[in-house]
């Protein structure tokens, strides 16, 4: 009963903010940007490049909207953040309503290349030229052996099976489905805290382990101590949130010892196709880039320009390398992560989350993340390249 009266207390309180945040909550759920910038046609297209020998620019087809844009924008807008009487919430929900707001806008020109890529900008920035340094100091360092747990032997089934063990450890639910249409061999999808897998990716045993931690580990975790917050701007997502949480989900890579170079070479591909945005790259050019000039395989080389370039040119991809540094600084300064875990927060934010939790409205967490307490990693090199990344 006492717990029942101090949230009674809570909403009375800050009534006005519950009021606003439950009406962001109401019209944020039909929005999920990855769901509808993933092509529905990424097979077809791809052996469509292939056939013609790299030549023709893919012509890729996106999933129906399925809100009025228009609509939706105005309904946030409407929500008046000027009613708050704290400064600080005010300020907090005027950003998270802008960043909502800048969501809808780059889903609802997906498809148009100059529109979307400037929308994209808005939400995800552009790559930094300390990023683009970071990613070619890591390119610079010689491959290391590739050992039998790199093979890609394991099914889908056999995936999800090992997930489903894996989550076990934490008391939460965990739904995997198999999806077609995404770009990644698994993610996580927010609205409906569930695994995607693709249909008939193979997968490797260092990549289980990789995935596991990343997407089970950071992902979920997050998405169910969001939705147990009292606030549901956790569960939906702060501005600025995809940096962070991708750093913290890398970093449990890191601690559980799952990433490799191979690994970081990959984000910092990434980092590169989506600088080559800002340079006017078309997809032909990112893939003559990575393929030709890196000598990453084919199907590697389409997939991180597939990522780069789908919806029109999208940017996300560049803040897993900069979100690593970020996170990997306040680990190693001893400070605490759980307040990261609490949602779907940023580090940009931590001000905001310690206010919110002094003024009662954030709740411990729930779940952890339980390769932050493991220190598995045991490759040298990539405690080399983390320490001095710029």
């Amino acid at each position: 009963m006492r717990q029942h009266s101090t949230k009674s207390q809570l909403r009375k309180q800050h009534a006005k903010v519950f009021e606003i945040d439950s009406n962001l909550d109401r019209l944020v759920r039909p929005i999920e940007l990855l769901s509808s910038v993933n092509p529905i046609n990424i097979e077809k297209e791809k052996q469509r490049f292939f056939a013609s020998k790299f030549n023709e620019e893919p012509q890729f087809k996106y999933p129906k909207i399925k809100f009025d844009p228009l609509k939706l924008q105005r309904l946030f807008f409407s929500q008046r953040p000027d009613r708050l009487t704290d400064p600080q919430l005010e300020e907090l929900y005027r950003d998270v309503i802008y960043f909502y707001s800048n969501m809808v806008q780059c889903i609802s020109t997906i498809g148009t290349k100059d529109e979307f890529y400037y929308n994209s900008l808005r939400v995800y920035g552009t790559p930094t030229e300390k990023d683009v340094e970071n990613a070619r100091y890591i390119l610079h360092f010689e491959d290391e052996p590739l050992g039998p747990e790199m093979e890609k032997i394991f099914t889908g089934e056999e995936a999800k099976a090992y997930f489903e063990d894996f989550a076990k450890a934490y008391d939460f639910p965990l739904q995997v489905k198999f999806a077609t249409h995404i770009a990644a061999d698994a993610m996580v999808s927010n609205i409906t805290q569930t695994l995607l897998l693709k249909r008939n990716a193979m997968f490797s045993q260092n990549q289980l382990l990789t995935l596991a931690n990343h997407e089970v580990g950071v992902h979920l975790v997050t998405s169910f101590n969001g939705l147990a917050q009292p606030l549901k701007i956790f569960a939906n997502g702060f501005p600025k949130n995809v940096e962070t949480q991708e750093g913290l989900s890398v970093l449990s890579e890191y601690k559980s010892g799952a990433l490799t170079l191979k690994r970081l070479k990959e984000l910092s591909y990434r980092v590169l196709a989506s600088d080559g945005l800002s340079k006017g790259y078309d997809f032909r050019t990112t893939f003559d880039m990575i393929h030709n000039q890196y000598k990453l395989n084919r199907n590697e080389a389409f997939s991180i320009t597939l990522r780069a370039h789908r919806g029109g040119g999208f940017t996300k991809d560049r803040l897993y390398l900069s979100g690593l540094k970020k996170v990997y600084e306040l680990y190693k300064s001893g400070l605490s992560l759980d307040l990261l875990l609490s949602g779907k927060v940023s580090i940009d934010y931590l001000d905001s989350i310690k206010y919110l939790e002094e003024i009662g409205l954030l709740a411990p967490i729930i779940h952890k993340n339980y390769a932050f307490e493991q220190d598995e990693n045991s490759n040298k090199t990539l405690d080399f390249i983390l320490r001095n990344l710029k």
